[in-house]
């Protein structure tokens, strides 16, 4: 073989992982993927394969790179354009009904005025970090990270603007593994937080909470604008504390009114997810640590029920 020839370099071990095997003047160059695979794993894999490549008639030396292949993951804003709507709660709930579906799910909170996760999801575990990069901690089949858990509890986030969204840079970047889809619960408004993620993740697209009252929903049109002007679709809106059914005479009242967050979402061309009820069983769940979407009762089929409709938006092109 000429010194600039080149010839493949076969029967090597792990044929399913080895993308390139290649030998020139000697040297043999092999390309392998490493997706999935651990630490100990990985250095056993590049091992074998250096050494068989080594074995291999003709060649003096070999290299052995390993790739990893980033996962196709999906981004989801969750946002409200004011506080009090139940975002937090929804954007908990919904995570956990996505993961008892069946998909690898990731859950950020983002709220800086507020992250709320850690309680929602009953656990007060901290991230670890490797490499400089944060470990999401897991609870109820997904995994998250708050701003909550970076500082101590009850003590106030008063950050600016830079060190809101490179804290939120740190949870978007951290190891998230295999999760297919990521959920960002942003915090109320259309700040520096939101500016941010759209600008250095660009969202597959963004969902949106409101309860029926006009105050919330004149708000919830300007989260709307928001994502529409920055080329974010807008998957649809969820209908929060719709309606309240009392538990001595089971009759239904609707404090907050009825049916005005469908009536915006067709007005402004938006899907309309779905409502949800104001109930006692769902606060109570929450404040506990125990997500209603995990207890497999009625709330969490109403959860699973937005988790469908959602997940049909995902698959269905949005302008």
């Amino acid at each position: 073989m000429a010194a600039d020839d080149v010839k493949e370099l076969e029967g090597l071990p792990h044929p399913a992982r080895v993308r390139s095997a290649k030998v020139k003047a000697g040297i043999a160059m092999v390309i392998a993927d490493a997706t999935g695979l651990a630490e100990d794993e990985r250095n056993a894999l590049e091992e074998e394969l250096r050494s068989a490549a080594e074995a291999a008639p003709g060649v003096k030396a070999a290299k052995v790179a390993l790739t990893v292949s980033e996962p196709s993951r999906k981004l989801i804003a969750i946002g409200s354009g004011k506080g009090g709507v139940g975002k937090s709660t929804v954007a908990a709930n919904l995570a956990i009904a996505l993961a008892r579906a069946g998909h690898k799910v990731g859950l950020i909170d983002a709220d800086i005025y507020g992250p709320s996760q850690p309680t929602l999801l009953g656990t007060d575990a901290k991230p670890e970090a490797e490499n400089d990069q944060l470990i999401p901690v897991e609870a109820h089949g997904l995994k998250f990270l708050s701003l909550g858990q970076l500082v101590s509890p009850g003590h106030a986030l008063a950050w600016r603007g830079p060190m809101a969204t490179g804290a939120l840079a740190k949870l978007v970047e951290a190891d998230w593994g295999d999760a297919e889809l990521l959920l960002v619960d942003l915090p109320p408004g259309t700040g520096d937080v939101q500016l941010s993620l759209i600008q250095r993740s660009r969202p597959e697209g963004a969902v949106i909470v409101s309860t029926p009252q006009d105050l919330s929903l004149i708000d919830a049109c300007r989260a709307i604008d928001l994502f529409r002007k920055t080329s974010v679709p807008v998957l649809g809106i969820i209908e929060n504390m719709a309606t309240y059914t009392c538990p001595h005479c089971g009759e239904d009242s609707h404090p907050f009114g009825t049916g005005g967050a469908e009536a915006a979402a067709e007005e402004m061309g938006v899907a309309f997810l779905g409502r949800l009820p104001l109930s006692l069983a769902i606060r109570e769940a929450s404040d506990a640590g125990n997500p209603p979407a995990a207890s497999g009762g009625e709330e969490a089929e109403a959860f699973a029920a937005l988790a469908r409709r959602l997940l049909e938006r995902l698959e269905t092109p949005v302008h």
